[in-house]
């Protein structure tokens, strides 16, 4: 996926959560393997030049590409796996990879799981009695600073998902027009239980602009969110503040 995964894990029988820590990145190459857009001979890049159908590859492309369109629909469009006009899923793909690794090491066993696929973080249970799991958000205008600290204190699962051009550069894509995004934004984080739907949900409101984006996160459910401009001004949903320390 072009990226580099960490995981932190906590608790649990040493043996059940070595085996499962394993499995988890094997799982993580396996969707290299299937959803690579950069390699030819994968199931997603066949499946978008018509040499497979859906029905022909790992039932994972159907989940994920049920979950696009899902993601799709709530977004108004803003969400898509269309890119520059062929298929490609790597919007959801990256986040719904972490979530299910993080839920694996959860189920077996562990007490506090972490996982980070290239700064998007799922979070499950805690680090230790009494203490939450705790992640910084980068500023995009000032490299090495924060822009806040994202603490998951009192949640039983939480994720944290950034969408913008300081890592990257104009690499989000206006669905709408085919072309990058004009916005006004530099970054968009979203703080939600799931990481699947986070990532997605950073992506959309980045494409859509600080206004509509910010209106748009503002009613989606168990959802917050912080969106800072090129100009520097930072705006943020009206609960963010119950997950910042």
């Amino acid at each position: 996926m072009g990226t580099v995964f960490s995981l932190d894990v906590r608790g649990g029988e040493p043996g059940a959560v070595r085996a499962a820590l394993e499995e988890a990145a094997a799982g993580l190459c396996r969707v290299d393997e299937v959803f690579s857009t950069y390699r030819e001979d994968t199931q997603i890049s066949r499946l978008a030049r018509g040499e497979l159908d859906v029905g022909q590859c790992d039932l994972e492309v159907a989940e994920v590409l049920e979950l696009a369109a899902e993601a799709e629909r709530v977004s108004d469009g803003w969400f898509s796996t269309r890119y520059r006009g062929r298929l490609d899923p790597t919007g959801i793909v990256k986040g719904w990879a972490t979530e299910r690794a993080a839920r694996r090491l959860l189920a077996a066993g562990a007490s506090g799981v972490s996982v980070n696929g290239g700064g998007d973080v799922q979070l499950l249970g805690s680090p230790g009695t009494g203490r939450p799991w705790r992640v910084g958000v980068s500023d995009p205008l000032r490299p090495g600073g924060l822009a806040a600290v994202v603490s998951a204190a009192g949640a039983g699962e939480l994720a944290v998902a950034t969408s913008g051009t300081a890592e990257r550069g104009d690499h989000i894509v206006d669905p709408r027009t085919g072309r990058s995004a004009v916005t006004d934004l530099v970054a968009v984080t979203v703080v939600a239980p799931r990481l699947t739907w986070a990532d997605c949900w950073a992506t959309a409101a980045f494409a859509m602009g600080s206004r509509e984006g910010l209106s748009w996160l503002e009613a989606l459910p168990d959802t917050e969110a912080l969106l800072i401009t090129a100009g520097d001004e930072v705006r943020c949903t009206a609960n963010l503040a119950t997950w910042l320390g």
